[in-house]
């Protein structure tokens, strides 16, 4: 085994500032990874699990949903963010109705919580909040989001201020006060999309 894949995270701290990068190449295939719970909001069948993907930024393994659900998510259990932010590597594969891949941040519960997404269906980038398990829009934007190819998705958090990133651009700048606090992070999907996602990174700020 290389030494960099020894660590499934890395861990450093600036202060009081804290970051992870999780890369799920030590978690057991066929498996959700160790650490983090899986669900949906509504209702359906997601299907989230280690696989391998010689594909993957890190290789060997990634996060794969394969199911189906209104809003499928996998999030981190042990995090708590107040502000922050939240990062990811995604490839959308395929999808008849939906073709999503998104982080999610202050996660209260499966039915309250942020969510920015990338969609290869509709080349757009979005934001929303989800409180008492309703999905509110925020804001779309425009940007190209090709399918089978790995894209990476940012939001930088604190307090009111949202900036959602893909590939290094900011395509959506926001203020909003519906979800406060500490809540977990994690990674989003909607309908029958299936998705891999890799690297996924957090931090306080």
């Amino acid at each position: 085994m290389q030494p960099l894949k020894m660590f499934a995270a890395l861990i450093f701290t600036t202060g009081t500032a804290m970051a992870e990068t999780i890369n799920f190449d030590n978690d057991k295939a066929g498996t959700v990874p160790a650490g983090w719970s899986a669900g949906v909001t509504g209702r359906g069948t997601p299907r989230w699990a280690v696989e391998a993907d010689a594909s993957a930024p890190s290789r060997l393994n990634v996060l794969k949903q394969s199911g189906s659900g209104t809003f499928p998510y996998c999030v981190r259990k042990d995090s708590a963010v107040t502000d922050g932010f939240v990062e990811v590597k995604f490839k959308s594969l395929s999808g008849r109705e939906d073709q999503a891949g998104g982080v999610v941040w202050r996660f209260k519960d499966g039915d309250n919580y942020y969510v920015a997404r990338a969609n290869a269906l509709e080349n757009n980038v979005s934001l929303y909040y989800t409180e008492n398990g309703n999905r509110k829009t925020l804001k779309y934007v425009n940007a190209p989001v090709p399918r089978d190819v790995w894209h990476t998705l940012r939001v930088d958090f604190t307090g009111r201020k949202i900036n959602v990133a893909l590939n290094g651009k900011t395509y959506i700048e926001f203020d909003d006060a519906h979800i406060t606090g500490a809540g977990a992070v994690g990674v989003w999907t909607k309908a029958d999309s299936v998705t891999a996602f890799d690297d996924f990174s957090f931090g306080t700020k």
